[in-house]
């Protein structure tokens, strides 16, 4: 039997989110989080404010650290190079600003590198940063946990999708037996870890991290000439991939109170070319409910532009032309598999989770307050 669908524009409403903006320097500790990923080094220095934080300050920069990994296995000389300038600013921003308490995480492309524990020691004595290589578990749960203000108290089952540029993580939420006004902080409860779910709270059904993102990818098909075709086979290989994620074989069975949040430089701007957006515009996009049928207009679209046409198109950014198709490619995967017709638009991540934890941590942000960021 076919599942049923959420009934109404509004099935799950969209949450109203706060500024993602620089603001002056105020009393308070600060706090980083700085994530090293496949594609990118990204980083936010904030503070408690209340039961969010608020962001000081931040960068983001397209380092391309797996470039070449898929077919060597190593990092090359020329990404590491490239990274550790990228760090070297983040450095600069840091004893600027004087931070003290932070954690700096690699994911992905140095989780699978023969020379990531080289590339640290690198790190470390080029930069004095110490940056850490954390598991996909922890990547995992601590992108959920970002995602946690941005679930519905109609939420049943909750997928949240994270796709990065080395892998893609899923992890499949049960929130049947959390009353609804508790399902968001049940989420936040996640950081201790998947397993052992209290009474009455959060239950994980299964999660899994699909060793492919954005740039691997791409990579993979990178031989294909055919724009069309290339699109085709990163989805099909991408679907293949979900073969061992257990609820990948109960999806037409679930019903109404599912629930995908999507947190990803993909997602998000997906959402901005189909709101038009000629420049990102966060407080649009965090927290926007976007319909299957949008998703596919503006997969569509890419698609008849063409490879020049997405460089120049400025919706996309010179930044993500050529990583948008894969990420299309896996997006587009999900939302035909999943019973739904709708997706949670999510500009929060693992930086997001990192200050989470470390603010809670030491008792300067209420556990199960997190609105949102200022």
């Amino acid at each position: 039997m076919a599942p049923r669908r959420p009934a109404g524009a509004d099935a799950f409403p969209r949450k109203t989110v706060e500024p993602f903006v620089t603001r002056p320097a105020e009393d308070g500790p600060l706090y980083a989080a700085l994530d090293l990923g496949t594609n990118s080094c990204r980083m936010l220095i904030a503070r408690p404010a209340g039961s969010q934080f608020q962001v000081v300050d931040s960068f983001s920069k397209p380092v391309q650290l797996g470039h070449g990994l898929e077919a060597s296995g190593r990092l090359s000389r020329p990404s590491m190079a490239r990274t550790v300038h990228a760090l070297q600013v983040c450095r600069r921003k840091l004893e600027a600003h004087k931070v003290v308490r932070m954690r700096l995480v690699a994911t992905e492309a140095c989780r699978r590198a023969r020379n990531s524990r080289d590339f640290l020691r690198m790190i470390r004595r080029e930069t004095g940063l110490p940056v850490e290589i954390i598991d996909a578990e922890e990547e995992a749960r601590l992108a959920v946990i970002s995602c946690a203000p941005l679930v519905s108290q109609r939420t049943e089952q909750l997928l949240v999708v994270d796709i990065g540029g080395g892998s893609t993580e899923l992890v499949w939420i049960d929130l049947e037996d959390v009353e609804p006004k508790e399902r968001s902080r049940a989420i936040m409860r996640l950081g201790n870890g998947f397993t052992d779910p209290q009474p009455g709270g959060a239950r994980v059904v299964d999660w899994i991290s699909v060793p492919l993102g954005v740039a691997t990818l791409r990579d993979q098909f990178e031989d294909v000439e055919d724009d069309q075709g290339r699109f085709a086979l990163m989805s099909w290989h991408f679907e293949e991939m979900l073969a061992d994620f257990a609820p990948y074989a109960l999806a037409q069975t679930m019903r109404e109170g599912f629930q995908i949040i999507g947190t990803s430089g993909t997602v998000t701007t997906v959402a901005a070319s189909h709101l038009g957006l000629r420049r990102y515009d966060r407080t649009k996009v965090d927290g926007l409910t976007m319909t299957t049928a949008q998703i596919d207009r503006v997969i569509r679209d890419y698609l008849a532009l063409g490879p020049e046409g997405r460089r120049a198109d400025p919706r996309i950014g010179r930044e993500r032309h050529a990583l948008i198709m894969s990420g299309a490619a896996i997006l587009q995967t999900l939302m035909r598999v999943w019973p739904t017709t709708r997706l949670s638009v999510a500009d929060r991540g693992l930086r997001e989770g990192l200050l989470y934890v470390q603010m809670v941590k030491d008792g300067v942000l209420a556990p199960d307050g997190m609105n949102g960021v200022a």
